[in-house]
Protein backbone atom coordinates (compact mmCIF):
# COMPACT_ATOMS: atom_id res chain seq x y z
CA UNK A 1 0.00 0.00 0.00
CA UNK A 2 1.06 3.32 -0.99
CA UNK A 3 1.23 6.16 1.74
CA UNK A 4 -0.35 8.88 -0.56
CA UNK A 5 -3.69 6.41 -0.81
CA UNK A 6 -3.51 6.96 3.10
CA UNK A 7 -3.32 10.66 2.44
CA UNK A 8 -5.67 10.59 -0.54
CA UNK A 9 -8.46 9.03 1.34
CA UNK A 10 -8.20 11.45 4.63
CA UNK A 11 -8.05 14.71 2.00
CA UNK A 12 -11.53 12.89 0.58
CA UNK A 13 -13.34 12.53 3.56
CA UNK A 14 -12.72 16.37 4.88
CA UNK A 15 -13.55 17.85 1.52
CA UNK A 16 -16.16 15.49 0.74
CA UNK A 17 -15.56 15.97 -3.06
CA UNK A 18 -13.64 14.59 -5.02
CA UNK A 19 -12.49 17.25 -7.74
CA UNK A 20 -11.65 19.03 -4.21
CA UNK A 21 -9.13 16.36 -3.09
CA UNK A 22 -7.91 15.78 -6.65
CA UNK A 23 -7.16 19.75 -6.71
CA UNK A 24 -6.01 20.26 -3.29
CA UNK A 25 -3.59 16.80 -3.95
CA UNK A 26 -2.23 18.21 -7.37
CA UNK A 27 -3.66 15.30 -9.55
CA UNK A 28 -6.11 15.07 -11.98
CA UNK A 29 -9.68 13.32 -10.85
CA UNK A 30 -9.25 10.51 -12.58
CA UNK A 31 -6.11 9.33 -11.34
CA UNK A 32 -7.27 10.55 -7.94
CA UNK A 33 -10.47 8.18 -8.21
CA UNK A 34 -8.00 5.37 -9.45
CA UNK A 35 -5.76 5.87 -5.64
CA UNK A 36 -9.12 5.76 -4.31
CA UNK A 37 -9.90 2.74 -5.81
CA UNK A 38 -6.87 0.79 -5.08
CA UNK A 39 -6.95 1.88 -1.65
CA UNK A 40 -10.38 -0.15 -1.67
CA UNK A 41 -9.17 -2.97 -3.36
CA UNK A 42 -6.40 -3.47 -0.74
CA UNK A 43 -8.82 -3.36 2.06
CA UNK A 44 -10.71 -5.29 0.53
CA UNK A 45 -13.99 -2.66 1.10
CA UNK A 46 -15.28 0.12 -0.43
CA UNK A 47 -15.20 3.33 1.94
CA UNK A 48 -16.59 5.64 -0.29
CA UNK A 49 -20.93 5.73 -0.88
CA UNK A 50 -20.75 6.49 -4.60
CA UNK A 51 -24.52 7.15 -4.46
CA UNK A 52 -24.51 9.75 -2.60
CA UNK A 53 -23.81 13.39 -2.87
CA UNK A 54 -21.66 15.43 -1.45
CA UNK A 55 -19.54 12.57 -1.18
CA UNK A 56 -20.20 9.72 2.21
CA UNK A 57 -18.00 7.26 3.76
CA UNK A 58 -19.45 3.95 4.13
CA UNK A 59 -19.61 2.46 7.46
CA UNK A 60 -16.54 0.83 6.44
CA UNK A 61 -14.89 3.89 5.65
CA UNK A 62 -15.89 5.63 9.09
CA UNK A 63 -13.93 3.16 10.90
CA UNK A 64 -10.92 3.06 8.42
CA UNK A 65 -10.49 7.02 9.11
CA UNK A 66 -9.76 6.78 12.23
CA UNK A 67 -7.07 4.34 11.47
CA UNK A 68 -5.77 6.44 8.28
CA UNK A 69 -5.02 9.45 10.77
CA UNK A 70 -3.58 7.35 13.59
CA UNK A 71 -1.36 5.43 10.91
CA UNK A 72 -0.08 8.55 9.52
CA UNK A 73 0.74 9.99 12.39
CA UNK A 74 2.65 6.71 13.70
CA UNK A 75 4.51 6.86 10.16
CA UNK A 76 5.43 10.84 10.79
CA UNK A 77 6.32 10.11 14.47
CA UNK A 78 8.76 7.60 13.62
CA UNK A 79 10.60 9.60 10.86
CA UNK A 80 10.82 12.71 13.33
CA UNK A 81 12.20 9.93 15.57
CA UNK A 82 14.84 8.54 13.34
CA UNK A 83 15.79 11.69 11.68
CA UNK A 84 16.71 13.18 15.31
CA UNK A 85 18.83 10.23 16.16
CA UNK A 86 22.53 11.04 15.92
CA UNK A 87 24.17 9.63 13.35
CA UNK A 88 27.85 8.42 13.90
CA UNK A 89 28.06 8.14 9.73
CA UNK A 90 28.88 11.02 7.56
CA UNK A 91 26.09 13.48 7.82
CA UNK A 92 23.90 13.75 4.43
CA UNK A 93 22.15 16.80 3.56
CA UNK A 94 18.66 16.16 1.95
CA UNK A 95 17.46 17.93 -0.66
CA UNK A 96 14.04 18.23 -1.80
CA UNK A 97 14.32 20.30 -5.33
CA UNK A 98 12.04 20.67 -8.15
CA UNK A 99 13.03 18.74 -11.77
CA UNK A 100 14.14 21.48 -13.45
CA UNK A 101 16.03 23.15 -10.74
CA UNK A 102 17.39 19.87 -10.07
CA UNK A 103 18.90 19.74 -13.22
CA UNK A 104 20.12 23.15 -13.98
CA UNK A 105 20.85 25.33 -10.33
CA UNK A 106 21.35 22.71 -8.31
CA UNK A 107 24.44 20.94 -9.60
CA UNK A 108 26.49 24.14 -10.52
CA UNK A 109 25.69 25.35 -6.88
CA UNK A 110 27.07 22.25 -5.15
CA UNK A 111 30.51 22.83 -6.85
CA UNK A 112 30.85 26.78 -6.01
CA UNK A 113 29.20 25.47 -2.48
CA UNK A 114 32.06 23.57 -2.25
CA UNK A 115 34.65 25.64 -3.17
CA UNK A 116 34.13 28.22 -0.29
CA UNK A 117 32.15 26.03 2.62
CA UNK A 118 33.81 22.86 1.85
CA UNK A 119 32.79 19.02 1.18
CA UNK A 120 29.04 18.42 1.16
CA UNK A 121 27.67 14.93 0.91
CA UNK A 122 23.94 15.34 -0.39
CA UNK A 123 20.76 13.46 -1.27
CA UNK A 124 18.51 14.41 -3.78
CA UNK A 125 14.46 14.09 -4.27
CA UNK A 126 12.93 15.80 -7.64
CA UNK A 127 9.78 16.13 -6.78
CA UNK A 128 7.34 18.81 -8.40
CA UNK A 129 7.15 21.80 -6.17
CA UNK A 130 4.16 21.29 -4.41
CA UNK A 131 5.69 18.05 -3.59
CA UNK A 132 8.89 19.39 -2.97
CA UNK A 133 6.95 21.66 -0.60
CA UNK A 134 4.99 18.93 1.90
CA UNK A 135 8.18 16.81 2.12
CA UNK A 136 9.56 19.52 3.80
CA UNK A 137 6.39 20.33 5.91
CA UNK A 138 6.17 16.38 6.68
CA UNK A 139 9.85 16.30 7.61
CA UNK A 140 11.31 13.89 5.07
CA UNK A 141 14.14 16.73 3.78
CA UNK A 142 16.41 18.89 5.40
CA UNK A 143 16.32 21.53 2.40
CA UNK A 144 13.82 22.79 0.22
CA UNK A 145 15.02 24.79 -3.29
CA UNK A 146 11.85 26.23 -5.19
CA UNK A 147 10.65 28.86 -7.11
CA UNK A 148 8.88 31.41 -5.96
CA UNK A 149 6.67 34.22 -7.65
CA UNK A 150 3.64 36.62 -5.93
CA UNK A 151 1.53 35.04 -8.02
CA UNK A 152 2.13 31.53 -6.78
CA UNK A 153 3.86 32.43 -3.57
CA UNK A 154 5.21 29.01 -1.29
CA UNK A 155 3.10 29.22 2.00
CA UNK A 156 4.90 28.80 4.98
CA UNK A 157 4.44 29.90 8.09
CA UNK A 158 7.53 32.28 8.97
CA UNK A 159 7.68 31.09 12.72
CA UNK A 160 7.88 27.94 11.65
CA UNK A 161 9.99 27.80 8.55
CA UNK A 162 12.94 29.78 7.17
CA UNK A 163 13.67 31.26 3.86
CA UNK A 164 17.29 32.41 2.11
CA UNK A 165 16.87 34.46 -1.63
CA UNK A 166 19.25 32.44 -3.66
CA UNK A 167 18.67 33.74 -7.54
CA UNK A 168 16.70 34.89 -9.88
CA UNK A 169 15.26 32.83 -12.26
CA UNK A 170 13.94 33.82 -15.80
CA UNK A 171 11.14 32.15 -17.98
CA UNK A 172 10.59 33.20 -21.75
CA UNK A 173 9.60 31.55 -24.73
CA UNK A 174 12.40 29.24 -26.88
CA UNK A 175 11.96 28.12 -30.46
CA UNK A 176 14.25 25.91 -32.73
CA UNK A 177 16.37 28.43 -35.08
CA UNK A 178 18.50 28.30 -37.95
CA UNK A 179 22.58 28.84 -38.85
CA UNK A 180 21.71 32.51 -38.27
CA UNK A 181 20.41 32.17 -34.85
CA UNK A 182 16.49 33.29 -36.36
CA UNK A 183 13.67 30.85 -34.83
CA UNK A 184 11.52 29.28 -36.72
CA UNK A 185 8.33 30.43 -34.45
CA UNK A 186 8.02 34.35 -32.78
CA UNK A 187 5.46 35.38 -30.64
CA UNK A 188 2.81 36.56 -30.48
CA UNK A 189 1.35 34.34 -33.68
CA UNK A 190 -1.54 35.31 -35.88
CA UNK A 191 -5.68 34.09 -35.39
CA UNK A 192 -5.30 32.66 -39.43
CA UNK A 193 -1.42 31.05 -38.01
CA UNK A 194 -1.29 30.03 -34.72
CA UNK A 195 2.03 28.81 -33.31
CA UNK A 196 2.56 25.16 -32.15
CA UNK A 197 2.85 25.63 -28.84
CA UNK A 198 4.77 23.14 -26.18
CA UNK A 199 2.76 23.26 -22.81
CA UNK A 200 3.14 22.29 -19.00
CA UNK A 201 0.57 19.82 -17.48
CA UNK A 202 -1.97 21.82 -15.67
CA UNK A 203 -0.64 20.89 -12.64
CA UNK A 204 2.67 22.04 -12.60
CA UNK A 205 3.89 25.44 -11.39
CA UNK A 206 5.86 26.80 -14.41
CA UNK A 207 2.35 26.10 -16.13
CA UNK A 208 0.89 28.58 -13.56
CA UNK A 209 3.96 30.97 -14.58
CA UNK A 210 3.34 30.74 -18.13
CA UNK A 211 -0.70 31.59 -17.56
CA UNK A 212 0.62 34.60 -15.63
CA UNK A 213 3.39 35.46 -18.57
CA UNK A 214 0.06 35.10 -21.22
CA UNK A 215 -2.81 37.05 -19.12
CA UNK A 216 -0.16 40.40 -18.99
CA UNK A 217 0.66 40.46 -22.56
CA UNK A 218 -0.93 43.87 -24.11
CA UNK A 219 -1.63 41.86 -27.80
CA UNK A 220 -3.45 38.39 -26.73
CA UNK A 221 -0.90 34.85 -28.16
CA UNK A 222 -2.22 33.01 -30.62
CA UNK A 223 -1.06 29.26 -29.70
CA UNK A 224 -2.32 26.33 -30.88
CA UNK A 225 -1.24 23.59 -28.40
CA UNK A 226 0.67 20.47 -29.82
CA UNK A 227 2.07 18.74 -26.98
CA UNK A 228 2.31 19.03 -22.80
CA UNK A 229 4.22 17.60 -20.34
CA UNK A 230 4.90 18.70 -16.33
CA UNK A 231 9.36 18.96 -17.46
CA UNK A 232 10.87 21.51 -18.85
CA UNK A 233 13.32 19.41 -19.85
CA UNK A 234 11.05 17.48 -22.18
CA UNK A 235 9.41 20.64 -23.45
CA UNK A 236 13.21 21.49 -24.45
CA UNK A 237 14.01 18.57 -26.09
CA UNK A 238 10.65 18.94 -28.09
CA UNK A 239 11.65 22.54 -29.59
CA UNK A 240 15.14 20.82 -30.20
CA UNK A 241 12.85 19.25 -32.56
CA UNK A 242 11.37 22.01 -34.00
CA UNK A 243 8.10 21.33 -33.40
CA UNK A 244 7.12 24.49 -31.63
CA UNK A 245 7.50 26.99 -28.76
CA UNK A 246 8.21 26.74 -25.34
CA UNK A 247 8.25 28.80 -21.69
CA UNK A 248 12.17 27.25 -20.60
CA UNK A 249 14.01 28.79 -17.76
CA UNK A 250 17.14 30.73 -18.99
CA UNK A 251 19.38 28.80 -17.28
CA UNK A 252 18.30 25.29 -18.48
CA UNK A 253 18.84 26.60 -22.30
CA UNK A 254 22.37 28.16 -22.38
CA UNK A 255 23.83 25.30 -23.81
CA UNK A 256 21.96 25.56 -26.37
CA UNK A 257 21.69 29.30 -27.14
CA UNK A 258 25.72 29.35 -27.58
CA UNK A 259 25.13 26.53 -29.98
CA UNK A 260 22.16 28.74 -32.18
CA UNK A 261 20.28 25.46 -31.85
CA UNK A 262 17.69 27.65 -29.60
CA UNK A 263 16.80 31.13 -29.68
CA UNK A 264 14.29 33.78 -28.47
CA UNK A 265 10.70 33.37 -29.50
CA UNK A 266 9.87 36.94 -28.03
CA UNK A 267 11.77 39.24 -30.50
CA UNK A 268 13.17 40.41 -27.00
CA UNK A 269 9.95 42.08 -25.42
CA UNK A 270 10.39 41.95 -21.87
CA UNK A 271 6.37 41.38 -21.43
CA UNK A 272 6.53 38.30 -22.79
CA UNK A 273 8.87 36.95 -19.77
CA UNK A 274 8.54 36.97 -15.79
CA UNK A 275 11.08 36.60 -13.41
CA UNK A 276 10.97 33.95 -10.46
CA UNK A 277 13.22 33.78 -7.24
CA UNK A 278 14.91 30.24 -6.03
CA UNK A 279 14.75 30.56 -2.53
CA UNK A 280 15.95 27.61 0.16
CA UNK A 281 13.71 26.49 3.08
CA UNK A 282 14.42 24.89 6.33
CA UNK A 283 12.43 23.89 9.34
CA UNK A 284 13.53 26.58 12.07
CA UNK A 285 15.32 24.51 14.56
CA UNK A 286 13.99 24.05 17.45
CA UNK A 287 14.75 22.07 21.02
CA UNK A 288 12.81 19.27 19.75
CA UNK A 289 14.15 19.43 16.34
CA UNK A 290 17.51 20.44 16.65
CA UNK A 291 18.05 19.50 13.13
CA UNK A 292 21.44 18.35 12.36
CA UNK A 293 24.89 19.94 12.83
CA UNK A 294 25.85 20.15 9.03
CA UNK A 295 22.82 21.32 7.93
CA UNK A 296 22.77 24.51 10.47
CA UNK A 297 26.31 24.86 9.75
CA UNK A 298 25.32 25.59 6.22
CA UNK A 299 22.86 27.59 6.78
CA UNK A 300 24.61 30.33 9.10
CA UNK A 301 26.92 30.47 6.34
CA UNK A 302 24.73 31.52 3.43
CA UNK A 303 23.37 33.73 6.32
CA UNK A 304 27.06 35.20 6.33
CA UNK A 305 27.60 35.32 2.45
CA UNK A 306 23.85 36.73 1.78
CA UNK A 307 24.49 39.90 4.17
CA UNK A 308 27.86 40.26 3.02
CA UNK A 309 26.51 40.66 -0.54
CA UNK A 310 23.27 43.58 0.50
CA UNK A 311 26.48 45.41 2.47
CA UNK A 312 28.30 45.23 -0.95
CA UNK A 313 25.61 46.38 -2.50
Amino acid sequence: MDTKWLEDFVSLAETQSFSRSAELRHVTQPAFSRRIQSLEAWLGADLIDRTSYPTRLTAAGEVFYAQAIEMLGQISNARSLLRSRPNKQLEVIDFAVPHTLSLTYLPKWLTALEKTFGQVNSRLLALNVHDAVMTLVEGGCDLMLCYHHPHQPVQLDQSQYEMMIMGVETLRAYARCNAQGEPHFVLPGTHAKPLPFLSYTNNAYLDRMVDVILSNTPAPAHLDKRYETDMAEGLKMMALEGHGIAFLPESSVVRELKRKQLARADKGVPHWELEMQIRLYRQRPSEQRPGKALVNRLWEFLAQQTSTKKRRA
